[in-house]
């Protein structure tokens, strides 16, 4: 064990309270993250119902899955401010809210307009709630950020695995707006009450942040300073390339499977028989949560870019693959998966490395400032409804793959010389 290591639990077990322990503290994230979960992944299957009711179209339906994502995203640098100045529990408690909020307006939305009006404020609370325990995890376990960071965007990420199912059936006995109103009020709720056991570790924590884990001297740049970086944009330019291709892939999952004509297909796969749409999000949501802390661990030992480079590789990879083999429902199931398993890294990898490089003091602000690149992703969702309107998905393939690979290698051969010439300068911002 790490003299950072060391340390740092020391530290942590000063806090007080069982359940200032950072372990609890980490677990609360978790839960309070699976919790609002469905709120992104969940939704690729109320589009059709939605259409079928009110026919709107397709494209106009995931503009609220835009405005959710951009609601979530671009609010997180103020609501990580607040966290960094005032503690975590209050934005999560009001974040809580608004996400049961959210869903309960949906299950009345009669309108485009009110179906948006839902999705923009789920979206700032869901934000209010991943950029609160993101941040958190990150100023808990300075010696373990990748890992830290990954289980927590875990939550995010797998959370819905286990209530995808239930949704489906809720939406096949008693409609889309029923099952709104239902998971609305219990995801709310879960939130609102375990947002009160938050905590954010004791000052002294900085104490141990002498030193990175590569090495380099630990400096702490607030959110306008690392704005004025370049390496901060280069980043930010790859982080919006791998999201685009993975939001696409979780807000047209379904419309995908319908147009394939695999959707409904029974597969069978480890004694399990599910229909083919059904099975890859459930797998889905399971490898999305799990590549987190897998490459958030891997990162922790042989360097964030180096990670990057092999996984968003992987993922470019996935894509194309799942283009000229997803019509099969088989492997459609798998292949979907391997594209979730190569993309859900990037929400332990980008917050890990901003800490790294731009140091723990403001952490929440800033990652919530790097994060704001899903929102800008997002906007390209719609697109993929136009790219496909022909009828064939091979467009959305290529673009998103191409996206992918050159994020890769941008990672080697651009991220990787722009962080070690930033460690080695002498001047403190």
């Amino acid at each position: 064990m790490g003299a950072v290591e060391q340390t740092a639990q020391s530290l942590a077990s000063k806090a007080g309270g069982a359940l200032a322990g950072r372990w609890w503290q980490l677990a609360i994230g978790i839960v309070c993250m699976s919790m609002i979960a469905n709120l992104q992944y969940g939704w690729t299957l109320f589009v059709t119902p939605l259409d079928e009711r009110f026919h709107w179209g397709r494209a106009a339906i995931q503009v609220a899955f835009t405005l959710f994502v951009v609601a979530e995203t671009w609010l997180v640098p103020f609501e990580g401010y607040l966290v960094d100045r005032f503690g975590p529990r209050p934005v999560i408690v009001t974040g809580g809210v608004l996400v049961g909020l959210s869903w309960v307006i949906e299950s009345y939305a009669d309108s485009l307009m009110l179906l948006y009006a839902g999705a923009a404020i789920g979206g700032v609370g869901a934000g209010a709630v991943y950029g609160t325990c993101v941040g958190n995890a990150l100023k808990w376990f300075p010696d373990r950020r990748g890992l830290a960071a990954g289980l927590t965007a875990m939550g995010f990420g797998a959370g819905s695995a286990l209530t995808l199912v239930p949704i489906a059936q809720q939406i096949a006995l008693h409609g889309y707006a029923a099952t709104f109103l239902l998971f609305g009020v219990i995801q709310g709720l879960a939130v609102f009450l375990m947002g009160w056991l938050l905590r954010a570790p004791p000052a002294a924590h900085e104490t141990v942040l002498a030193t990175s884990s590569e090495g380099f001297p630990v400096r702490h740049y607030q959110p306008w300073q690392m704005a004025a970086t370049p390496i901060f944009w280069v980043m930010y330019a790859m982080f919006v390339m791998m999201a685009a291709g993975g939001l696409m892939a979780t807000a047209q999952l379904g419309p995908i499977a319908h147009d394939f004509r695999i959707a409904d297909i029974p597969v069978n796969l480890v004694g399990i028989t599910l229909p083919a749409l059904t099975f890859a999000l459930s797998i889905d949501r399971v490898l999305n949560g799990v590549t987190r802390p897998f490459f958030g661990w891997v990162s922790d030992k042989i360097g964030r870019e180096t990670t990057m480079g092999i996984a968003f590789a992987l993922e470019g990879f996935g894509i194309m693959a799942l283009a000229l083999f997803g019509r099969d429902p088989i492997g459609f199931v798998i292949l979907s998966g391997l594209v979730f398993f190569a993309w859900g890294e990037i929400y332990s990898l980008f917050p890990a490395l901003c800490c790294d490089i731009f140091g723990p003091r403001f952490a929440s602000a800033n990652a919530g400032l790097l994060y704001t690149a899903k929102g800008t992703a997002a906007l390209l969702v719609p697109f993929s409804s136009l790219l496909a309107s022909s009828g064939s998905w091979t467009r959305v393939f290529v673009v998103a793959a191409g996206l992918n690979l050159l994020a890769s290698a941008m990672a080697l051969l651009i991220l990787k010389p722009m962080r070690q010439r930033l460690a080695t300068t002498s001047d403190q911002p």
